[in-house]
């Protein structure tokens, strides 16, 4: 397959209407990398991520930074996607299964990075249009693995009805990436984004303001794909973080922690500060553990 096919293939959002369709876009990106790229460049800072230059068929553009030690590599898809599904079908069985669990951040992480590696091939000109569909695809592939694990899941719009003594004045509308619902009621929201530029202020004040207003402890969390982005010039590329340490922590402490944040590709500081390795946990968590404590 060729590279614009792929291009064409991640532009269609419609491809993607269930896991195995992310999953068959991500075989196929990775056949045509393991031969048909410019070169691989290594981070300066960080050696774990790598850049994929195209050739002239994809401008010669270089992608977003992959880690290495989660990207699936093609001769190993087949067996990932396998212990993939295995694991969909098994997930309250497999708590302590720790090579299924790692699987399936990697699963998920290199099938969406496949999807927006292929989109930086795009001219320059359409770098917002790639990042928006690249977005609302990850919020699907989200939505489609809860489907699958059997949990009823939606995105769309939370009425909230403000009340000023005994009398609705109006409602606030709040659109959600997440919103799992048991017994007709709204057990849990969330958020998902490939990263937490610019959006991690908004997820810790929804929880509050919702909360606030509808007198009930609802959980929140939030899902990221990754926070990292790359810097520098060519052959020199490095990796800087997004991530908002300061801004987090603040949060968590003075206004309100959210109910879990899960990351596929986490950060060191997420490993060792005190405050976020008790706060931000690998997605297994949220798929294994924490969604089921949501709904019951």
């Amino acid at each position: 397959m060729k590279l614009s096919q792929l291009v064409e293939w991640a532009r269609d959002k419609s491809r993607f209407s269930n896991i195995d369709d992310y999953a068959s876009f991500c075989e196929a990106y990775l056949t045509f990398i393991h031969d048909n790229l410019q070169a691989v460049i290594v981070s300066q800072n960080e050696n774990q991520y790598r850049f994929f230059q195209y050739k002239k068929d994809g401008n010669f553009n270089v992608t977003r930074p992959i880690n290495h030690n989660l990207m699936i590599a093609v001769n190993d898809f087949s067996t990932a996607r396998n212990n993939f599904m295995y694991a969909m079908t098994h997930i309250k069985d497999i708590r302590g299964e720790t090579g299924i669990r790692e699987n399936l951040n990697r699963f998920i992480y290199t099938c969406q990075q496949t999807i927006g590696a292929a989109l930086d091939a795009l001219p320059a000109d359409e770098s917002n249009t790639a990042r928006k569909i690249n977005g609302d695809l990850f919020e699907r592939y989200i939505r489609l693995v809860f489907l699958e694990l059997g949990i009823p899941v939606r995105d769309g719009v939370v009425q909230v009805p403000v009340v000023v003594n005994g009398e609705e004045l109006f409602r606030m509308m709040y659109q959600h990436d997440l919103i799992i619902e048991n017994n007709e009621k709204i057990a849990a929201i969330g958020s998902v984004k490939t990263s937490s530029k610019d959006r991690l202020d908004k997820i810790f004040i929804d929880k509050f303001l919702y909360n606030k207003l509808t007198n009930i402890d609802t959980p929140h969390f939030a899902v990221f794909l990754h926070d990292v982005q790359r810097k520098g010039k060519e052959p020199h590329y490095g990796i800087n973080t997004t991530f908002l340490t300061g801004h987090f922590k603040g949060y968590t402490v003075k206004l309100n922690p959210l109910d879990g944040v899960y990351y596929c590709d986490l950060r060191p500081i997420m490993k060792t500060d005190t405050i976020l390795k008790e706060n931000i946990k690998t997605l297994d968590h949220l798929l294994v553990e924490d969604v089921w404590q949501f709904i019951t």
